[in-house]
């Protein structure tokens, strides 16, 4: 299944009807766009980019590196030696990853294209054979680039933030507390994820 915009809709009512806090969220500020990404290598890198790190920073890294290969492919990264990635503002370890990332691309070991046709289990697991591609990564890729309506991004610390706030509760809860809350919200935790981003970035 993928998320539409009427399903989107459908889909936060359902979840505010069983809980007030996201009922809550919805009333101040409306139902949450349907953010999404354009599929590919560019995405998978610029959100390897984003591990750990604020939007921001990683938008001004990408911005670099485009300024520098112009067309951004596996071949033109590749193409790119460690002093040049570092110049832009790559850690040594963002360039290891997005080195083989590129090269499981360029081989066809990673099908980005054929991921839509896999289940959320089967793409995830996909992903994740790519040293550098994690749960965050691959979950939130599933989420914004493949709109799957049930997947949680875990390890996202705006998410943690925001049910704190949402949830009122005394501490931000770890990824584990996380993780174990979100089950209440199947079969659309991409939903309630879009609803507490959309808090998080109205606060």
């Amino acid at each position: 299944m993928t998320l539409t915009p009427a399903l989107l809709i459908t889909a936060s009512d359902t979840l505010a009807a069983q809980d007030p806090d996201l009922a809550g969220v919805i009333t101040r500020c409306g139902y949450p766009p349907l953010w999404s990404r354009e599929g590919g290598f560019p995405t998978l890198l610029k959100l390897i980019l984003e591990q750990q790190v604020s939007l921001a920073s990683a938008q001004a890294t990408y911005d670099r590196l485009l300024g520098v290969v112009g067309e951004l492919t596996p071949g033109s990264l590749l193409a790119l030696d460690d002093e040049t990635l570092r110049g832009v503002g790559f850690s040594r370890q963002k360039s290891r990853y997005s080195r083989l990332l590129a090269e499981a691309v360029q081989s066809g070991s990673l099908d980005l294209d054929g991921l839509p046709q896999l289940d959320d289990e089967s793409a995830r697991t996909e992903l994740q054979k790519i040293t550098g591609i994690g749960p965050w990564t691959a979950e939130v890729y599933l989420l914004m680039v493949i709109l799957r309506p049930d997947v949680w991004p875990r390890g996202d610390v705006a998410l943690a933030t925001a049910v704190q706030q949402v949830k009122k509760l005394p501490a931000r809860p770890s990824q584990t507390e996380l993780h174990d809350l979100a089950e209440q919200w199947r079969p659309w935790r991409s939903v309630a994820a879009r609803i507490l981003w959309h808090h998080y970035l109205s606060s």
